[in-house]
């Protein structure tokens, strides 16, 4: 919150985790203390609109209930929209038979708003790990396979340019169009590139939940975002069961039992992150109002609430401890008669 440099922020992890949750609590966060901020899903399983309960689309959409809070959601299946001629048309029809379309276009919605800078801060609602590590290495992709491109003018000269002529086909179609739309797009491509590498700049929180296959992710991912250069010091932990009181379930015993395991593990593969754990709740956090309840989640450790017992259930509770230790005294007396024996 306090890193008032950063302009990309991206929320990632295994598919199911919370990382949709987590992405809106953190632009509310970040809406108190910055400008404008922008929330971008870039799952083609929008649930953007599920956790805000408002219907969002591709362009800025202002969250009900603020002022300085946008959402989008980047639709992977991009039409060529009438009126889309010349270059413009040519390289939407180009798109649509690029393989891995719906990473392509949402990182082509990010390549605008690089242009506009319209807000302070951009949080990035990603799609499950795969995913997102290929939208993370897109633009390096690109960056390299554009100077290809561009170093083929030098090599084939005017061919493409002599084409053109012989198929009469437009100036707007013309070597010089293309080439420029190259160009401009490899300049954008290389300023993100600069900014993801820049750790005042862009950072990555990872989302996960304290089971094997979680952790295994997310030790996956963190490997991957070192190798891209990407920046990431945080980690959530989501759907924590924290232990209230005494739990009559042998299910949920076993389930804090094995969440605890893997909760050490992540303090001790991640000791020098920032780990914050959140709790698994009762009812679903949906809806502006719940959203900003559990943000205070993310500011001050999760202190479970004691409900305060009846005297019915008080006494119910000392009868069944007075029994549980009649039982044991009955146990420990025969093993002691035993060893006697013996």
């Amino acid at each position: 919150m306090e890193q008032d440099t950063l302009k990309w922020v991206f929320v990632g992890g295994k598919g199911g985790v919370g990382k949709t949750t987590c992405s809106s609590v953190l632009g509310i966060l970040l809406s108190q203390v910055r400008s404008s901020v922008l929330i971008i899903s870039t799952d083609p399983a929008h649930n953007l609109s599920d956790a805000f309960q408002q219907r969002f689309a591709k362009t800025p959409t202002v969250v009900n209930g603020f002022t300085n809070l946008y959402a989008m959601e980047v639709d992977p299946t991009i039409e060529n929209e009438e009126g889309a001629e010349g270059v413009d048309g040519f390289f939407s029809d180009l798109a649509n038979a690029v393989p891995g379309i719906d990473e392509a276009m949402s990182f082509a919605e990010m390549l605008k708003l690089v242009r506009t800078m319209d807000y302070s801060v951009i949080v990035f609602d990603t799609a499950p790990t795969g995913h997102t590590l290929r939208l993370l290495q897109f633009p390096s992709t690109l960056e390299k396979g554009l100077a290809k491109i561009m170093s083929l003018k030098s090599k084939f000269g005017g061919v493409l340019s002599q084409m053109t002529r012989i198929f009469g086909v437009d100036d707007e179609f013309g070597e010089d169009a293309i080439l420029g739309k190259l160009e401009a797009m490899r300049d954008i491509i290389e300023q993100v590139n600069r900014q993801f590498k820049d750790p005042d700049m862009t950072t990555f929180v990872c989302v996960c939940i304290p089971e094997f296959l979680s952790l295994y992710e997310t030790e996956r991912l963190v490997q991957e975002l070192t190798r891209f250069e990407i920046d990431t010091h945080n980690i959530i932990i989501n759907q924590v069961l924290f232990d209230v009181e005494v739990v009559e379930s042998q299910l949920l015993k076993a389930r804090m039992r094995m969440q605890q395991k893997y909760v050490d593990q992540f303090y001790t593969l991640y000791d020098d992150f920032n780990i914050t754990k959140l709790p698994l709740l009762q009812q679903e956090v949906c809806g502006v109002e719940a959203l900003k309840a559990f943000k205070y989640h993310f500011l001050t450790p999760y202190r479970p609430s004691r409900a305060r017992c009846s005297k019915e259930e008080l006494e119910s509770g000392i009868a069944k401890l007075k029994e549980q230790l009649k039982n044991a005294e009955a146990e420990y007396e025969k093993i002691r008669k035993g060893k006697d024996q013996v």
